[in-house]
């Protein structure tokens, strides 16, 4: 008699040969992995493959951004050099869309850390061949280009405008081709300052609305508490007579805080970018300190937030 198979109660399972093939094409690895997370991150920001709602704000901002632009060649068409007296021209056109960009850098920055730590997908992110820093560099530069995008695109129209109304634009070339370089490393170094701060926000917090109000909040009271040290008290002048007639002889008037305001202005987080474009394109600068004090108060205030972004994300691991 034949004996029966053994009863086996332990999990079964078949191989099915479905003839899948093994990848052997390029293996881009770390590179591949940045540039998508970069572009990933400009589509976040403009709303790309998301519903209409979501591009609304940045089409508003870019709208926005080259109204000033716009609104000047308008005027310089029909006034002529009338308008120079209303609007700086390039080296004044940064200081016009300061609060713009702060804004945007307060509303849209956190898009690109807090759903992420959020909804805890940075893991799946780092299975590739990246490492934590390159998700946060690659967010920071995708931030960082739609920024510049937007200081840049007002700066083209309006040199743009300035050359077409100009009665030889060839001459007008000639005698500003200076505007040109200058208005692009402006532009970097506000890009870069209007970058760091909203994203070291973002990073430490999983709330899009907490960073958005913090951001806002940091540039509106250093701005205001700054006013409020560097005002000028009330000092009217003596009066005296002289053959019959009253003079007033005018007095130097000092600041509340005295010659601690004008290092007191450094602290106003918005002025920093401002003082930056000034050395540029080589105009007057509002700050009365050496030119190095300024710049070392916008390298503070720049590197500070880029290496907590970076101290930040290193310590993450999967």
């Amino acid at each position: 008699m034949a004996s029966e198979p053994p009863v086996t109660t332990g999990p079964q399972g078949e191989v099915f040969d479905l003839g899948y093939q093994r990848y052997d094409g390029p293996r881009e690895g770390r590179s591949r992995a940045r540039k998508a997370i970069y572009w990933d991150g400009v589509k976040l920001i403009l709303g790309i493959g998301r519903g209409p709602k979501s591009k609304i704000l940045p089409l508003l901002l870019f709208i926005g951004a080259m109204f000033p632009a716009l609104v000047f060649v308008i005027i310089l068409s029909v006034a002529g050099d009338v308008a120079g007296f209303l609007f700086d021209g390039p080296a004044g056109y940064n200081g016009m869309i300061s609060t713009l960009l702060i804004m945007f850098g307060a509303i849209m920055a956190p898009e690109l850390f807090t759903p992420d730590r959020k909804d805890r997908v940075l893991d799946l992110y780092l299975v590739r061949p990246i490492t934590s820093t390159d998700y946060a560099m690659a967010r920071v530069a995708a931030f960082m280009s739609i920024v510049l995008a937007l200081v840049y695109s007002g700066q083209i129209v309006l040199q743009l405008g300035l050359i077409l109304t100009a009665t030889e634009p060839w001459g007008y070339i000639k005698d500003n081709w200076q505007d040109i370089p200058r208005f692009i490393g402006a532009g970097f170094l506000v890009a870069l300052f209007i970058t760091a701060i909203p994203m070291a926000v973002a990073t430490f917090t999983n709330r899009r609305a907490y960073a958005s109000v913090f951001v806002i909040g940091l540039f509106m009271v250093t701005a205001v508490t700054v006013e409020i040290l560097t005002q000028v008290e009330s000092c009217p002048g003596h009066a005296r007579s002289m053959n019959g007639e009253i003079i007033l002889d005018e007095l130097e008037c000092e600041p509340l805080t005295g010659d601690a305001a004008k290092y007191i202005e450094l602290l106003n987080f918005g002025a920093a970018p401002l003082f930056m474009n000034d050395l540029v394109f080589d105009i007057e600068s509002r700050s009365e300190l050496h030119d190095a004090i300024p710049i070392g108060a916008y390298g503070v205030y720049t590197v500070i937030p880029l290496a907590l972004i970076w101290w930040q994300y290193r310590r993450t691991r999967i």
